[in-house]
C-alpha cells in the first residue's frame, strides 16, 4: 500500500522538519510513505485565489485514481486507536494510493473538496500548517504501531 502525505507549503522550522523526518524515517519499516511538501502559490490578492491556486498545485500531486483524505479542522474525529482502525479499513479494501493532504492557510478549495473522499480533523484547536505537519506524521506513525500490535501506544 502506497501512502502520500502531500503539504501546500515548506516546514522552514528546523526542530520541525527534523521531528517530522524521525517519523519518517519510522514509517519506512511500515510501508511506502512518499512526502511532498510544496512552496504555496504567491501572489494572489484574495484567499479565493490562494486556494485555487493551491488547488491545481495539488491535483499535479495526487494520481486520479488516488484515496484523497483532505486534513481539516472540520473533518471527523478520531482518537488513535479509532484512526488506526480506519487507517487498517483502508488498507484491506482498497488498492490505490491513499493520499493525505495538508493544505493552506485559507483551507481548500472546493474542487478539492469534492474530489476528496474523506476529511479528518486531527483537533478542535488551531495548530500551524508547519506543526500539523509534525503532528500528523507522529499518528500516522502511531496507527501503525498500533496496528502492528508494539508497545508506542499507550492507553
Amino acid at each position: 500500500m502506497q501512502i502520500k502525505i502531500i503539504s501546500v507549503g515548506k516546514t522552514k522550522e528546523k526542530y520541525l522538519q527534523s521531528g517530522i523526518q524521525i517519523y519518517l524515517d519510522r514509517l519506512k519499516h511500515y510501508g511506502r510513505i512518499e512526502y511532498i511538501e510544496g512552496k504555496a502559490p504567491k501572489g494572489f490578492t484574495g484567499a479565493a485565489q490562494q486556494r485555487k491556486a493551491e488547488c491545481d498545485w495539488i491535483a499535479k500531486k495526487t494520481g486520479k485514481d488516488d484515496f484523497v483524505i483532505l486534513l481539516d479542522e472540520n473533518g471527523r474525529h478520531h482518537t488513535s486507536r479509532s484512526f488506526a482502525k480506519q487507517l487498517n479499513q483502508w488498507m484491506s479494501h482498497l488498492s490505490q494510493p491513499i493520499c493525505f493532504v495538508i493544505g493552506g492557510a485559507y483551507g481548500f478549495d472546493e474542487a478539492i473538496r469534492s474530489r476528496a473522499q474523506y476529511t479528518l480533523s486531527l483537533s478542535k484547536m488551531t495548530f500551524s500548517h508547519q506543526m500539523i505537519r509534525l503532528i500528523f506524521t507522529e499518528q500516522l506513525y502511531r496507527a501503525f504501531t498500533i496496528l502492528a500490535g508494539q508497545s508506542y501506544h499507550n492507553d
